[in-house]
């Protein structure tokens, strides 16, 4: 009864018809799983196109120049946390001594912040061999296309013949958007701040998020140079895209965060493909077929 109650699901994912949604992953724990160690809920999106507008510091003739607006192109399915890593979850690392401990007393039901770069990496280590599956932080182009209309373009336009003007900008949108998040500065239980339109909860609240970007310089009129990498800086993003050096943990006390400093840096994670849902269903599906034939 088990094995053909789940068969109508394993075909509608074969023929193509499971979409973005949320979803306890199915894959069992490994040997070495400890008590309350479990796949995180994971919202799984299709393949698709989105501007995107690039990361990183942009001139042209030796003076600042907007980012690049490009179409970014996702060619395979993402699976991403429906939330973020909670502050009882990342205690559990702690407890398993793979991770540092948090600062302060953090509520279990909150996202855990206050962790640098290194953390998060750390904790997707340890999820991934306590889970067996391949967990990651996600790029800033993966952490945009998820958060869909959450996610803040912050190109600025430049006058070559009054860089004065794009600074003045800069400043007058960042004070709009301080005065429109007025609010809480802790830390508000999962949901406090609602799903986007893919069913992802808390995107743009008060708490960032670290991805894998590192930041870059680049030189758009200079073809021929590489552009200059800096992976000791990473890109965050929340209610507005900064930069943070790696091993910061709170953003307010330096970190080369560009624009209103975060306050709280968390995080969330994604699966790596051929670990999410419709790749297990489908492969379900494969093995099903090679039992009955």
């Amino acid at each position: 009864m088990l094995l053909t109650s789940k068969i109508p699901l394993v075909m509608l994912a074969a023929a193509g018809f499971v979409g973005p949604f949320a979803v306890q992953t199915s894959l069992p724990p490994k040997a070495d799983s400890g008590p309350g160690v479990k796949q995180p809920a994971l919202i799984e999106l299709q393949p698709g196109i989105a501007r995107y507008r690039v990361a990183g510091d942009f001139t042209r003739a030796g003076k600042p120049a907007e980012a690049p607006l490009v179409t970014a192109r996702i060619e395979h399915p993402i699976g991403i946390m429906r939330a973020q890593v909670t502050a009882v979850e990342y205690r559990r690392c702690v407890a398993d001594s793979a991770c540092k401990p948090l600062a302060g007393a953090q509520a279990d039901d909150r996202p855990a912040v206050q962790v640098s770069w290194h953390d998060a990496n750390d904790y997707a280590i340890w999820l991934s061999r306590k889970t067996g599956v391949t967990y990651r932080l996600p790029t800033d182009e993966e952490w945009s296309y998820a958060a869909g209309t959450r996610s803040r373009d912050d190109g600025i336009a430049v006058d070559a013949n009054d860089p004065s003007r794009r600074w003045l900008e800069r400043y007058e949108r960042e004070a709009k958007l301080k005065e429109a998040s007025e609010g809480p500065s802790e830390p508000q239980p999962v949901g406090r701040f609602g799903a986007n339109e893919n069913g992802l909860v808390d995107l743009s609240g008060n708490v960032w998020e670290w991805t894998s970007t590192c930041f870059t310089r680049v030189a758009l009129d200079e073809t021929a140079r590489a552009p200059t990498v800096n992976c000791g800086v990473r890109v965050v993003e929340g209610q507005h895209r900064s930069y943070v050096t790696d091993f910061i943990r709170d953003a307010r006390a330096g970190g080369c965060a560009a624009g209103i400093p975060p306050t709280n840096l968390g995080f969330r994670l994604v699966a790596e493909r051929g670990n999410t849902l419709p790749a297990l269903v489908a492969s379900a599906f494969r093995k099903l077929r090679s039992v009955m034939l």
